[in-house]
């Protein structure tokens, strides 16, 4: 088949080379180009036994390794070609040369330090060099060192968000897509084409109930930053995990925070014996400052901070010398903005100040209410933290089945993963887990289930069943109490609640 026989192939490999992996736009090109070929992973991309879902690219790549030098050889055959064709056969070649090195920059990303010698880098120019020849380039083409930064940062980014947030829910597939944006914006032509240096400038806030990983999902983006390599060195400009810096800022008192931001000079305040760098002069370039609970401080601090976001540039306490912010700026809260600025505790400019990218993240509830199936590998996720190898299978069965019965597949988790952390461990130690707000005396949980219809008839029933027994001491005097034959009062009793009650 000749180049103007693939065309359509190629301008749909062209737009997968630009999607946002974690759209559903981007399985339906997939969908497209593979025909029956094509396996599906779900109405979304997401972490499944821990391998990533890359059979569909793995196969679309070996039908791009013997359709692009075909496509390569007629172009420069040609006496004139396009400035559109080169374009279409330019992302095409990007596309391709990027499966082509995405394993080896996955294990660099995972394993290596980018600061030293990369060894992949002469191999890797060659490929550029052999799919782009200059015949081929248009002008102002993103020479090979910047495209093997660019390639770095995608395959970062693709890892920490698709590793970080686990499930198979459309909010979670959402919060994805969000965060992908955030990183690399709507457009990834117009990024790679010029805007990879200038995102450090947007300040993200990411809002949320407690709970719902508001710093994994800061920590990812901060992870996923553009950091510039050097072909002459054959190094990366920074070590992308060293650039992380986290401020709870809930955790500081009022007098503490300014200090810790902007730091001080010597005297500048009592007990101020020596100079001190501040979080924000802290930072590197390439860095990011995750400043969390930022809707807890003072209208005083925020004025500011709005310095900061708008001219990037501050001065230590007690200084009158002004220092510039060069990292990125991320924000979160557990509040309402709309709430805050109504009643006056977030001054507008401030929020319009951090609001240039806004993130949500969604309830554990939410999640699991679309994708119940979820379930057991949240568990198993926290048990395999908890426990290692001993025995995780069977703990995260007993788990399971504990809150499936006792709590309910639609429990709303208020905790949010917090609580289910907690409760997982409650499990694992106690066999229980007694929710915020029930009471401790036996038989408040299931008071507390009755009062908010969390309970089926039938559980209901072996439920109390199982409470008259522990109390009265007989199977013949709590039938006698409840107006039940023995034999259903024995038959309903649960073993597992009445070890609980009677511990």
């Amino acid at each position: 088949m000749s180049w103007e026989d693939d065309r359509w192939f190629a301008e749909r490999v062209a737009q997968l080379s630009i999607s946002n992996p974690f759209l559903p736009a981007r399985l339906e090109l997939e969908q497209a180009l593979l025909g029956d070929d094509y396996e599906s992973p779900g109405r979304v991309w997401h972490a499944r036994e821990g391998v990533e879902p890359l059979p569909n690219v793995s196969r679309l790549q070996s039908i791009l390794e013997e359709k692009v030098p075909l496509w390569l050889d007629e172009l420069l055959e040609r006496s004139e070609v396009s400035e559109r064709e080169l374009r279409l056969y330019r992302d095409v070649a990007w596309y391709a040369l990027y499966n082509r090195w995405q394993a080896e920059l996955m294990e660099l990303a995972v394993d290596g330090d980018p600061t030293w010698r990369v060894l992949l880098w002469p191999s890797f120019e060659r490929s550029y060099e052999a799919l782009l020849p200059r015949e081929l380039r248009l002008p102002g083409e993103i020479s090979a060192d910047l495209l093997l930064a660019l390639f770095f940062q995608i395959r970062r980014a693709f890892h920490f968000i698709f590793r970080s947030l686990y499930g198979s829910s459309l909010p979670v597939a959402r919060l994805r897509s969000e965060i992908w944006h955030s990183v690399f914006t709507k457009d990834m032509r117009r990024y790679r084409l010029g805007l990879y240096d200038r995102l450090g400038d947007f300040t993200t806030l990411i809002t949320g109930p407690s709970g719902t990983g508001k710093e994994l999902v800061a920590r990812t983006i901060g992870l996923s930053r553009f950091v510039p390599f050097d072909g002459n060195r054959a190094t990366f400009a920074a070590h992308h995990r060293e650039a992380f810096i986290s401020v709870n800022l809930a955790a500081l008192s009022p007098g503490l925070i300014e200090s810790e931001l902007f730091g001080h000079s010597k005297g500048a305040f009592t007990g101020a014996h020596r100079d001190r760098t501040g979080w924000l002069e802290s930072c590197p370039p390439l860095g990011a400052v995750f400043l969390d609970e930022i809707g807890e401080i003072s209208v005083e601090l925020q004025v500011k901070l709005l310095r900061v976001l708008q001219n990037r540039t501050f001065e230590r306490l007690g200084e009158t010398r002004t220092r510039l912010f060069e990292g990125k700026l991320i924000a979160a809260t557990n509040l309402d903005p709309k709430i805050e600025l109504e009643e006056g505790r977030m001054r507008a400019d401030f929020y319009y100040g951090l609001c240039s990218d806004l993130i949500s993240t969604p309830t554990l509830a939410e999640q699991l209410a679309d994708a119940p199936e979820d379930l057991p590998h949240l568990v198993a996720t926290v048990v395999g933290e908890l426990v290692g190898d001993s025995e995780p299978e069977a703990i995260t069965e007993e788990v399971c089945d504990w809150i499936e019965r006792r709590l309910g597949l639609d429990y709303a988790w208020p905790g949010n993963f917090r609580e289910f952390e907690q409760c997982v461990r409650n499990v694992i130690l106690r066999g229980s887990y007694q929710k915020a707000g029930a009471a401790e005396a036996p038989g408040g949980e299931l008071a507390a289930a009755i009062e908010n219809l969390e309970i089926d008839a039938d559980t209901l029933l072996s439920r109390y069943v199982t409470l008259a027994y522990h109390r009265l001491g007989s199977y013949v005097a709590a039938a006698e109490k409840l107006g039940l034959d023995r034999r259903t009062v024995k038959a309903k009793v649960d073993q597992e609640m009445l070890e609980e009650l009677q511990a």
